[in-house]
C-alpha cells in the first residue's frame, strides 16, 4: 500500500470520527486534508503506478467502469481515496450519491457547475426541467474541490491534459441521494442505474434489422412510439434518431412522439438536438491531440456565451489577446477534403462561385466579423453577397462554432 495514501486516509478517519462520521462536515474535512499535503507535489505517478504493479498488498478494487482507470488507494467501510486516470475523459452533467472532495493531482480541466430547476418527475428514472449552467472555470494541476452530495452540486469536467489525473476522497455513498441522475441539457435528468432490459433487448433489435437493411425499420419504429410510455419512447427515439435520419423518418417519429405526449415533450427535441453537438465535440476529441485544441474543444462543448468563452481563453493565454488566439486556432485547424474548406465542421459551401484560393481568406474573415458582432460588412468580405454572408453566419450558427457567433 502506498504510504502518503495511508497517512491521508488515516488523517481524514481520525478528524471525520471526531466529528461523529457527520457526512455534512466531510466535504471540507476531506478538502482541508488533500490541501494540506498536497497529491500533485507529493506523489509520483510513475512511482505509484510500479508499486501498485509489483505489490499485491493493495486495498480491495471496486468493479467500477469510471476513470481510464480508476485505482483505489485507501480503503475503509465509510470512505475510501480513488486515483482517477483520464487519457480521453469528459464526464457526463452529473450529481453523486456520495460526498467528499476532489484534486486535481496532473493535468489540468474544464469544470462547470449546473441548476437543474422547475423540475418534473416523468418516472423516478426521468425528470423533465430546466439545465442551467451557472458557473465554468479552469481547473489545473494542485486545485482541490468539495463534492456535496445530490442536486446541489451537478457538475461536469472536460479533462484537457493526456493524462490528466484525480484524487478523490469520498464517502462509500449518502443515504437518500439515489438515483445519481445524469442531466441531458437543456430540460431532461435520467438515471443512467436504471436498465430496462426489455427496452434493451428491443434497441438490440432493431440495431440487427438496421445492420440487415431490412425495410419498415421506421415503420416498425413509429408504431413501437404510438404504444409506448414517454420514459420508453424517449429512449428509442434517442437511441433510433441516427438511423431514422438517414432514412428522412426523423422528423415523423419526432413529431408522432411530440403528439403523443403533448406539453411533456415540449423540451425533448432541444435535448436530442444538444445531445448530438455535444456527441459531436467528443468524437472530434479524439481525432485532435494539440493541447490548444482540445482546449477550444472544451470550450465549445460547455460554454454558454461568447463572453465566458473568451474569458477563459484570456485566462489561460494571457500573452495573446483572446479574440486572436481563436481565430490563430481557426486558422490551424482547418483543413482541405472532397468536401471542400472545413475548421471542425464548420464547411465552406463548394458551390459558390468563388475562387478556391480565396475560401480561407473569406471563411476566417467572416468568422472574425460575426465573433465581433458587427453588422455592415468589412472590405475583406466584399466578395460575398449580403445572402452568402447570411449563409455563412447560419452555417457557423449550425456548426460547433455556434457560440462564437450568435
Amino acid at each position: 500500500m502506498d504510504t502518503f495514501f495511508t497517512e491521508l486516509g488515516a488523517r481524514v478517519l481520525e478528524r471525520w470520527k471526531r466529528e461523529n462520521f457527520s457526512l455534512e462536515k466531510f466535504p471540507e474535512i476531506a478538502r482541508t486534508a488533500l490541501e494540506e499535503r498536497l497529491p500533485s507535489e507529493h506523489v509520483n505517478l510513475s512511482t505509484f503506478i510500479e508499486e501498485f504493479l509489483l505489490n499485491d498488498d493493495q486495498p480491495l478494487q471496486t468493479q467500477s467502469g469510471f476513470g481510464q482507470p480508476e485505482l483505489v488507494a485507501y480503503d475503509h467501510p465509510r470512505f475510501y481515496i480513488q486515483i482517477l486516470v483520464w487519457m480521453d475523459g469528459t464526464t457526463d452533467i452529473h450529481q453523486h450519491e456520495f460526498s467528499g472532495a476532489f484534486h486535481v493531482m496532473s493535468g489540468s480541466s474544464i469544470h462547470a457547475h449546473y441548476a437543474f430547476e422547475k423540475s418534473q418527475a416523468v418516472t423516478p428514472h426521468l425528470h423533465m426541467g430546466q439545465v442551467s449552467m451557472q458557473s465554468i472555470e479552469l481547473l489545473e494541476t494542485g486545485r482541490t474541490v468539495p463534492i456535496v452530495s445530490g442536486p446541489s452540486c451537478i457538475h461536469s469536467l472536460f479533462h484537457l491534459d493526456t493524462p490528466s489525473v484525480t484524487v478523490v476522497v469520498r464517502t462509500q455513498n449518502d443515504p437518500g441521494m439515489n438515483p445519481q441522475f445524469n442531466y441531458l441539457p437543456p430540460h431532461m435528468a435520467v438515471d443512467p442505474m436504471f436498465h430496462d432490459t426489455l427496452t434493451m433487448r428491443r434497441k438490440q433489435l432493431l440495431d440487427l434489422l438496421a445492420q440487415m437493411e431490412v425495410p419498415g425499420y421506421g415503420a416498425l419504429v413509429m408504431k413501437m412510439l404510438e404504444d409506448l410510455d414517454f420514459e420508453r419512447g424517449f429512449y428509442l427515439l434517442q437511441h433510433c434518431m441516427g438511423q431514422l435520419g438517414e432514412l428522412g423518418g426523423f422528423e415523423a417519429a419526432l413529431g408522432l412522439f411530440e403528439s403523443k405526449h403533448g406539453q411533456l415533450a415540449a423540451g425533448v427535441s432541444a435535448t436530442l438536438e444538444e445531445g448530438l453537438r455535444r456527441d459531436n465535440i467528443k468524437n472530434m476529441r479524439g481525432t485532435i491531440a494539440e493541447p490548444e485544441h482540445r482546449f477550444f474543444l472544451a470550450l465549445l462543448m460547455n460554454v454558454s456565451t461568447r463572453a465566458d468563452l473568451l474569458t477563459l481563453v484570456a485566462q489561460r493565454f494571457p500573452d495573446e489577446a483572446a479574440i486572436e488566439t481563436v481565430m490563430r486556432w481557426a486558422l490551424e485547424l482547418e483543413e482541405y477534403s472532397e468536401a471542400g474548406l472545413s475548421v471542425l465542421d464548420a464547411v465552406f459551401p463548394e458551390d459558390w462561385e468563388i475562387d478556391g484560393a480565396e475560401h480561407s481568406n473569406l471563411f476566417q474573415a467572416a468568422l472574425r466579423h460575426f465573433m465581433l458582432g458587427g453588422k455592415k460588412l468589412p472590405k475583406s468580405l466584399s466578395a460575398l453577397s449580403k445572402a452568402q454572408s447570411q449563409a455563412l453566419q447560419a452555417l457557423f450558427a449550425a456548426s460547433s462554432l455556434r457560440v462564437l457567433v450568435v
